[in-house]
């Protein structure tokens, strides 16, 4: 939980994937507190989706100030970790199973149909859809809206597999930064030593996490950055935990 609480105040600076100043900003709007939340940021974290609304859309809903809303009841089960929202390129493909009774590969080849917005194909795409809605029993008129949502969020959707990949390795160094902060920034600066201008932004933030970054010493210092066990066991490192 406090590694969560790290990243919704946006003290992320070093890690992976978060440390942009625009992605701080909107993680302390959506205050993730689950794995699941800071996979669909790292997908929604794009220019299509932040222009389109979509953020905004996901971050009102996660904290109840706009109703999560499913375009069917059967749907609820696919969107229900997203709020209601179309974030993934997988969900297009669920949808399309579970609305029209599509197999995966025709779920995939309609993925990429709509990814590529060709009218004609797009029409054609969408008189099958609703046939297999049809045969299911589900409505003509909720196939077809459906049909369009997921056209509008397909521009914009991110593959799941990537961003959860991505999404595991931004809380596993989120939970170095919070439980190792000593050896964390030690090895990031020793990461970045041949760019001055993130050594001195990461000497910053190591000083503003309570930590003290001494001057090279010919007597103590290693090649690399390194943790003097010395001072690192009198320092709590608690100043921006809160």
């Amino acid at each position: 939980a406090d590694v969560y609480k790290m990243i919704s105040r946006g003290d992320t600076l070093g890690v992976f994937q978060l440390e942009s100043s625009g992605f701080r900003e909107i993680l302390k709007k959506l205050k993730p507190d689950c794995l699941e939340d800071i996979v669909a940021a790292v997908a929604l974290y794009r220019p299509g989706p932040l222009e389109g609304g979509m953020v905004d859309d996901f971050i009102e809903r996660k904290h109840g100030r706009k109703k999560v809303e499913y375009p069917h009841p059967s749907l609820e089960g696919i969107l229900k970790d997203t709020y209601g929202v179309i974030v993934y390129q997988e969900q297009v493909m669920q949808i399309a199973q579970v609305l029209a009774g599509y197999s995966l590969g025709r779920a995939d080849l309609l993925r990429r149909a709509m990814g590529k917005k060709k009218k004609e194909i797009m029409d054609a795409e969408k008189a099958g859809f609703v046939e297999g809605a049809l045969g299911l029993k589900i409505d003509a008129k909720i196939a077809d809206s459906v049909f369009d949502l997921m056209a509008f969020f397909a521009g914009y959707g991110f593959n799941r597999s990537h961003s959860a990949a991505y999404g595991w390795i931004t809380y596993q160094t989120a939970y170095l930064k919070y439980h190792y902060p000593h050896e964390f920034m030690a090895g990031l600066m020793s990461c970045d030593a041949d760019n001055i201008d993130n050594i001195v932004k990461f000497i910053g933030e190591a000083r503003s996490m309570g930590l003290t970054v001494e001057r090279p010493d010919v007597n103590e210092s290693l090649s690399d950055f390194s943790v003097n066990p010395r001072i690192a066991s009198s320092e709590p490192a608690t100043k921006k935990r809160g």
